[in-house]
């Protein structure tokens, strides 16, 4: 951390910035500051954004890692993010941010206990049967203190430090201030859309400040893992804990990167390399509820080769929309599609930018014959995750968050196999789960639960159809958009449009009744005396339904 930084809890707005710019021109990246129209000496400079940036020498990354350790916590974790963001940097930045260690000068013990007594009621000597003043680690958010609980039990108490809200949030607003400027006066900043990568970035950094969400991610990852003993997640002590302490059960082990003493303690590092990528895969494809920060710090390894896993800030999410995406991005290479490939990216992206299918699939069409999944398990994945990132980049392709964070969990598991297991293959493991996603996706009832979601979709386009036409109306009286058709000539069409979406509508309601009644003929006893009945209601319903569409079929013949 900065001594700026600490030694001016109360600094102004105003003076943040002035460090911040101060930091980038001592490292000789002011033209970045100059690119937000913040400093005078490149406001005014020939060529934009483009012409300055070539200012930038090669050690360009270096000096940027160099001057985000130097602002401090906030900027070192802005670092770490973008370090996974392969997709938008180049790899010679990815690889700098990437040694970013969040680490910073220790709290004051005095200081630690005075938060552990407003918390917990008590000093820590009177919570605990013993504490310990030297801390085990400190961070830029907390630091975190070996203890024993009254039945002797060893755990962890993670307290967040004092001043650890105040010194991020002025930060965050200024970053927020920063993406904001940067989107109106820089192209690439309005591709990448970073108003919402720095949204991305405050919302994990405040979830990060509430321990109480990360008692509940260490809760779910035990659920998750309760049947298989070969994985060890630490117990949450929830008497002991509030949103600014988190007491949870002390992990030992060796480290996983430590393959000396793994060989010293006769552990298989085969089955641990197999057991780590395991673990991974099983979080993202099966519980959907992945661990984001799998570095070597955060995996202890017992002499049996059970893993236990530490540090549940940092989780990823994959929702239903992500997993259909991502059998589709299977599917592709299976099939070895570019075209599919192609559609199935552009369809995930989140790029404020633009881009061009027909560009991308024939960029893609290399890089699909050469990584077809047949072959791509035996292919290392970060030489494959490389050629995409660089495919992306270039067509100014955005993945979303939580997608970059399961690439960036499987990369980080296959560097550690691959450690342990110079012949290991993330593929190989990889490929079951894969196919097994891009099978599910094909099943009866996947295709019924998209149709549906589709159908819902389409209904409530042809509901809003109309009113879109109509203020497509009023803004061609109003603001005279290039249309090449007078109001007056739209509103036949406008009327026309309204009769297509109700029909339209009343045809899917149609198809819904007609499964509805199929289903019940179908079923031999599920709704017993009842089922004629409603067979004959659904019956009667079509036939007014059909008697609408007649009638507004004629309707429209006459207009």
């Amino acid at each position: 951390m900065s001594g700026d930084q600490q030694d001016t809890p109360e600094r102004t707005h105003i003076g943040r910035y002035r460090q911040i710019g101060s930091a980038l021109r001592r490292h000789g990246l002011g033209v970045l500051w100059g690119l937000l129209g913040l400093d005078r000496t490149f406001r005014g400079a020939r060529g934009g954004a483009g012409s300055a940036l070539r200012e930038l020498t090669a050690e360009a990354p270096i000096h940027l890692r160099a001057a985000l350790e130097e602002l401090g916590p906030t900027f070192i974790k802005l670092g770490q993010l973008l370090s996974t963001r392969s997709d938008l940097l180049p790899p010679a930045f990815v690889t700098e941010l990437a040694k970013l260690q969040d680490a910073a000068p220790p709290v004051p013990v005095d200081l630690i206990r005075e938060v552990i007594s407003s918390e917990l009621g008590a000093p820590p000597e009177q919570v605990f049967a013993s504490f310990e003043d030297q801390p085990l680690a400190s961070a830029s958010i907390g630091q975190a203190h070996a203890a024993t609980l009254a039945d002797g039990t060893p755990v962890v108490v993670k307290v967040r430090r004092p001043d650890a809200v105040s010194l991020v949030q002025t930060d965050l607003e200024i970053l927020q201030n920063l993406a904001s400027r940067a989107t109106r006066t820089w192209q690439f900043a309005r591709d990448v859309d970073v108003v919402a990568i720095v949204d991305e970035f405050v919302a994990t950094i405040r979830a990060e400040l509430d321990y109480l969400e990360e008692g509940r991610n260490a809760e779910r990852f035990a659920r998750d893992f309760k049947e298989d003993p070969s994985v060890i997640i630490p117990r949450v002590y929830w008497e002991h804990t509030t949103s600014r302490v988190l007491t949870l059960e002390r992990m030992e082990g060796m480290n996983i990167a430590d393959v000396g003493a793994l060989d010293d303690a006769h552990v298989d590092r085969n089955l641990v390399a197999r057991r780590g990528a395991d673990i991974v895969l099983k979080m993202i494809f099966e519980d959907r509820f992945f661990h984001a920060d799998l570095h070597p710090g955060n995996l202890f390894i017992h002499p049996d080769g059970a893993i236990a896993l530490i540090d549940f800030g940092m989780v990823g999410v994959i929702g239903e929309e992500l997993r259909g995406h991502l059998s589709r991005l299977f599917i592709a290479m299976v099939r070895g599609d570019a075209e599919l490939l192609a559609s199935a990216l552009i369809d995930v992206s989140v790029t404020g930018a633009s881009v061009d299918r027909l560009t991308l699939r024939d960029d893609l069409r290399p890089f699909v014959a050469r990584y077809q999944l047949r072959s791509v398990r035996q292919t290392p994945f970060a030489p494959m995750m490389a050629d995409l990132f660089t495919l992306l980049r270039t067509n100014r392709v955005r993945l979303p968050r939580e997608m970059m964070l399961l690439f960036k969990a499987l990369l980080l598991i296959e560097a550690l196999a691959m450690r342990l297991d110079p012949d290991f293959r993330l593929g190989e493991a990889l490929g079951p789960y894969a196919e097994r996603l891009a099978w599910e996706r094909l099943r009866a009832s996947a295709i019924a639960k998209r149709l549906a979601r589709a159908s819902i979709d389409v209904g409530e386009l042809a509901l809003d159809f109309p009113s879109i036409l109509r203020r497509l109306v009023d803004a061609a009286d109003t603001t005279g958009i290039q249309v090449h058709l007078r109001a007056a000539e739209l509103e036949p069409l406008v009327g026309r449009a309204e009769r297509i979406g109700n029909r339209l509508v009343a045809g899917m309601i149609g198809a819904a009744l007609i499964s509805g009644i199929g289903g019940l003929v179908s079923s031999d006893r599920r709704w017993g005396s009842w089922r004629g009945t409603m067979v004959g209601a659904g019956l009667g319903a079509i036939g007014a339904l059909g008697a609408y569409l007649s009638w507004t079929a004629r309707h429209r013949r006459f207009h």
